[in-house]
């Protein structure tokens, strides 16, 4: 645990560094001209590099939840603890915490990463996801080609584990170590789908 403190990711610091990176992520959301607050932001990830660090950080988080899930997804496991009280963040109640174990990308910075939102459609890939997005955010649909120039990154993926019965096509959008994810179900409704 000691590891932990030190890198600044023991979960009661986490929980502290909360609100600097909600402040982050709205800022962001208003960028891309999205407005969620009627939105659910149904799980928050964090990042990290070392394998160990991501072993304590599981045992950790466990005094907060409940483990939904384990999956292998690109070849690491990803670990879904459901909190016993929702992390309450602006208007948002974040049910579930997202941490990957790491993989051959090392990542800048060490912590909270991104936020995913769900934005309900019957989207079974990206191109729907897309439509569905610009019908909900027109300010979005307006600015697609202007991102990058705004140093927003943009990648549509079609992430899945091996026993996913739901297609969960989604949107990332990063800028200055934060991301927003987009994505048409939940992450309990995917873990639900597996066990279908």
């Amino acid at each position: 645990m000691h590891k932990l403190e030190q890198k600044g990711l023991l979960p009661e610091q986490m929980l502290a560094q909360l609100p600097a990176f909600m402040a982050k992520i709205e800022r962001l959301a208003e960028e891309l001209g999205l407005s969620l607050a009627s939105y659910q932001a149904d799980h928050i990830a964090l990042r990290v590099n070392d394998w160990d660090v991501a072993e304590q950080l599981h045992k950790a988080w466990l005094a907060y939840g409940k483990e939904w899930s384990t999956n292998e997804i690109n070849g690491r496991p990803i670990v879904v603890i459901g909190f016993n009280t929702p992390l309450s963040c602006g208007p948002w109640q974040i049910e579930a915490l997202e941490l990957p174990y790491p993989g051959e990308k090392a990542y800048p910075q060490e912590g909270w990463e991104h936020i995913e939102f769900v934005i309900p459609s019957k989207a079974g890939d990206t191109d729907v996801l897309k439509v569905t997005l610009d019908q909900a955010f027109p300010e979005l649909a307006s600015q697609w080609d202007k991102l990058v120039d705004k140093g927003i990154k943009v990648k549509a993926s079609c992430p899945s584990g091996e026993k996913e019965r739901l297609s969960n096509p989604t949107y990332a959008f990063k800028q200055d170590g934060v991301c927003i994810k987009l994505h048409p179900h939940s992450l309990k409704a995917v873990i639900e789908s597996e066990a279908e």
